[in-house]
């Protein structure tokens, strides 16, 4: 379901492609999926899909807080986005910060470094030291 525009609809995008995230827990999560990111930082959806494009997660996201859906699950509300992404996937993602690093501006996240240097053939990745446990995140762009 796509969003509604904002105020500033020239801010909203919409992304598509594969996305890889590995947790330096123990033992290490390990976490694959199809995903399309859409929206801005203030209002925006991550849908999270299986191999076989089943829908894995909803997150949306606005000023007042953040919905998170599961199939076969009630929905999950808080009041931030990293709350809900942290309860997804094992650790809190920077996913305000990723529309930027999208656009490629290397804008900073607490504790995050992003590597910036193969957008342009639609490979993003981030890396989160502090806080532990490190993590490691790779999105590939579908064209």
């Amino acid at each position: 379901m796509p969003l509604e525009s904002g105020p500033n609809p020239q801010d909203s995008a919409f992304w598509s492609g594969r996305l890889a995230l590995t947790v330096a827990t123990e033992p290490a999560q390990s976490f694959f999926a199809g995903f399309e990111l859409e929206g801005d930082a203030r209002t925006g959806a991550l849908r999270l899909f299986s191999p076989l494009g089943n829908l894995l997660a909803d997150l949306r996201w606005s000023p007042t807080g953040a919905t998170l859906t599961t199939p076969g699950q009630p929905p999950r509300t808080a009041a931030s986005v990293e709350a809900l992404s942290r309860e997804l996937t094992g650790t809190a993602l920077p996913l305000r910060t990723l529309f930027a690093w999208l656009r490629g501006d290397a804008e900073p996240a607490e504790g995050w470094q992003a590597d910036l240097s193969q957008l342009a053939d639609g490979r993003l990745r981030a890396q989160r030291l502090d806080p532990a446990p490190a993590a490691d995140l790779r999105l590939i762009l579908e064209r």
